[in-house]
């Protein structure tokens, strides 16, 4: 069981992908990775879906998936932590949007805007990417303060081209210890 820090948390959305190896036990991997930090607590995961690669086309598949998380880590200190997360699964970067064994992106954090040469809010291609926007409509509520819900709604029906993001499986992952009571108001 984890031991959470109850400090004032905010909710930021993190966009997973995967395309080498074991790709669903690989983002499994990473969902737990990200859950086990003192300050982040995974709330909700989106259905997997298979997707055609975006950009360098010789390559496997990819499985991509969002998770809601609430963290009381400041974005840049989130950022290094998914970074971190990805060494640990054995993701490298020789190619431009090569294959990866993992790939996570920080897509939302209530609707902070910030653009450092390391970390854009919100993430600049999140609203052209349908393997962004279907996963992460799985788990926007509709009564979102901060205005997600409508943003990702009005892309995905506005988007042409989303015959290549296919249902794969219902997430199977599940978190035991969960957020405090306090963190689910």
């Amino acid at each position: 069981m984890n031991a959470h820090s109850t400090s004032e948390a905010s909710e930021a959305y993190i966009a997973l992908g995967a395309n080498l190896g074991e790709r669903e036990q690989t983002l499994y991997e990473a969902i737990t990775g990200l859950d086990e930090h003192p300050c982040i607590w995974v709330l909700r995961c989106s259905s997997l879906y298979e997707t055609e690669p975006v950009g360098y086309l010789d390559q496997p598949s990819f499985l991509n998936m969002t998770v809601a998380v609430s963290t009381t880590l400041a974005p840049g200190e989130l950022l290094a932590f998914m970074l971190e997360v990805e060494s640990r699964l054995g993701r490298v970067r020789h190619i431009p949007n090569g294959p990866r064994t993992i790939d996570l992106d920080l897509l939302w954090m209530e609707a902070a805007e910030l653009a450092t040469p390391d970390l854009e809010l919100p993430h600049p291609r999140m609203l052209e990417r349908a393997f962004v926007l279907v996963p992460l409509a799985d788990i926007v509520p509709s009564q979102d303060p901060s205005g997600l819900y409508s943003i990702v709604h009005t892309a995905l029906n506005s988007m042409d081209g989303k015959d290549g993001i296919q249902f794969w499986k219902t997430c199977s992952w599940r978190n035991d210890s969960g957020p405090s009571e306090s963190l689910k108001e």
